[in-house]
């Protein structure tokens, strides 16, 4: 009984290693999230059972019942496919699918995908670290900016970029924390929505301004200087409070 748990990567196919793209192809059964892409899905064998379990206001899976899922599937079939967005140890909750399936005697591969922390950015023409503007990047979730006890004085560094997922609900909590942490309103903002062509969209903006941006979910935000930075030329950038 094996489970494959495979990242997904930000949405683009090609962006799949290899190991993913040909075990979705031999899937008997694949158990998806809402974030996985429909060019994605596409790649998924004419004969395989695709489960979507995504997680949406008012329509949630649990994961304790996603876990039993993939423990009764893992189970009744061969090739059962685990996929997520992004990479799935980056806030994908990967690692408690894994606890869950290993105490049911079940065996897990992972296959690791490209976050879309790293990528969408990179996609949109910023880099996360760049020579003299940053010396390096931290990776929260936006999911716990709100009453988590994070460490804003520690996330408020003007030499580290600060990437946030999941953060667009509470992006208001989140710049009014970092500026009263210490970081400055005029640190350079972007906002990279639906990260990997065609439908990326990029968004720049002020810390201080980003409470009013106009953005929208699935979304990377970036803090940091870096975010000032636009090295694909062809790329569309908004201005942030324009469309």
């Amino acid at each position: 009984m094996t489970v494959h748990l495979v990242g997904a990567g930000p949405g683009d196919p090609q962006l799949l290693t290899l190991r993913a793209a040909r075990l979705l192809e031999r899937a008997q059964v694949v158990v998806h999230d809402r974030l996985v892409s429909r060019e994605i899905l596409q790649l998924v064998g004419p004969l395989a059972r695709v489960i979507d379990v995504g997680k949406t206001p008012g329509l949630s899976h649990s994961q304790s019942r996603i876990n039993e899922l993939l423990v009764s599937l893992a189970r009744e079939h061969e090739v059962v496919v685990r996929l997520k967005g992004g990479d799935p140890f980056v806030f994908g909750r990967g690692g408690e699918e894994c606890e869950a399936l290993h105490a049911a005697g079940v065996a897990v591969q992972v296959v690791p995908g490209i976050t879309s922390a790293l990528a969408g950015p990179l996609l949109a023409g910023v880099p996360v670290t760049h020579r003299g503007l940053s010396h390096g990047v931290t990776i929260v979730t936006g999911t716990t900016v709100h009453g988590a006890g994070i460490d804003f004085r520690a996330l408020a560094n003007a030499d580290i970029t600060l990437v946030v997922l999941m953060g667009v609900r509470r992006r208001a909590i989140l710049a009014a924390e970092l500026q009263e942490a210490g970081l400055s309103p005029e640190t350079a903002v972007a906002v990279i929505e639906r990260a990997s062509p065609p439908q990326q969209r990029t968004v720049r903006c002020r810390l201080g301004d980003l409470a009013d941006a106009k953005v929208t979910s699935p979304a990377v935000i970036m803090i940091g200087a870096v975010a000032s930075l636009e090295l694909n030329g062809e790329r569309d950038t908004a201005i942030a409070m324009g469309a």
